[in-house]
């Protein structure tokens, strides 16, 4: 029996972030993308083929619906009210809300589905597993671990996302806080007592603020952060928001590497 109707998936695309579009590009279906986040950097082409029609958490949504998109992605509770006005306008609208590594290669296979590319995008995600599995495997023998203070904000402190915080741990390094990697939300990463990161004793602090360039003088300078291991002995990196704050393959690979690039370095010199 014939289908009356062969599905195609959708066929004009909005990403509101830029993961999504990163992803579309690799599976080689960039030809969907109608609008892209006004953030996409990565591949740095799509910022000269696709019109920008949005921030983080606003959205130029008369631009959006001028684009007469069949399906929008989004990502997280910080574009629910984005979301809302397109779903009253009667647009198709799917928001991912990954916030682990395993829910990310999710996501990018129900991406990958959605347009027709399943088997392609297992292919791709085996690759970027071999990839941290072997960066894994260079970290199981390191002889210590470094204790890694990530800040993706400063005022007030805001520590790792759960990803990035288990990206810390493949790369060979340990989170000072896990325990505030399993929260969600922003807000409930964020560090009341400062003195607390000090009483941590990093020994390496990376900071990516996300939409501001990383400042490490300022963060040295801090009032009691003196005595601070990465301080002391100038352990203090920045790794870009567009490879390590991305829930997609910009984090998997370029954010991974950095990490790990960063730990086998301190490893070499303090470990």
């Amino acid at each position: 029996m014939s289908l009356l109707f062969m599905p195609q998936g959708p066929q004009r695309i909005v990403c509101l972030t830029e993961e999504t579009t990163e992803w579309l590009y690799l599976l080689g279906q960039e030809n969907r993308i109608v609008g892209i986040s006004g953030y996409t950097v990565r591949p740095k082409r799509a910022r000269d083929e696709k019109p920008r029609v949005s921030a983080f958490t606003s959205a130029k949504v008369d631009k959006i619906l001028a684009l007469q998109p069949d399906c929008v992605l989004g990502f997280s509770d910080m574009q629910a009210d984005i979301a809302a006005a397109l779903i009253r306008a009667g647009v198709q609208v799917t928001v991912f809300n990954q916030r682990s590594v395993a829910q990310i290669f999710d996501v990018l296979f129900q991406l990958a589905a959605m347009v027709g590319q399943g088997a392609q995008g297992l292919a791709l995600m085996a690759n970027l597993q071999q990839q941290l599995a072997a960066l894994a495997e260079a970290a199981a023998a390191l002889p210590r671990r470094p204790k890694i203070y990530f800040e993706e904000w400063d005022v007030p402190h805001i520590s790792a996302i759960q990803w990035v915080s288990e990206l810390i741990g493949m790369a060979g390094g340990d989170d000072i806080f896990p325990e505030l990697a399993a929260q969600s939300l922003g807000k409930n990463r964020i560090i009341a007592d400062g003195a607390e990161i000090v009483r941590r004793k990093p020994d390496i602090i990376i900071g990516s603020w996300c939409g501001k360039k990383f400042r490490p003088e300022l963060v040295a300078a801090r009032p009691g952060w003196g005595d601070v291991t990465a301080v002391k002995t100038g352990q203090i990196f920045e790794i870009k928001s567009a490879d390590i704050l991305q829930p997609g393959p910009a984090a998997l690979t370029d954010g991974a590497a950095a990490l790990h690039r960063i730990i086998m370095d301190w490893s070499r010199l303090h470990g």
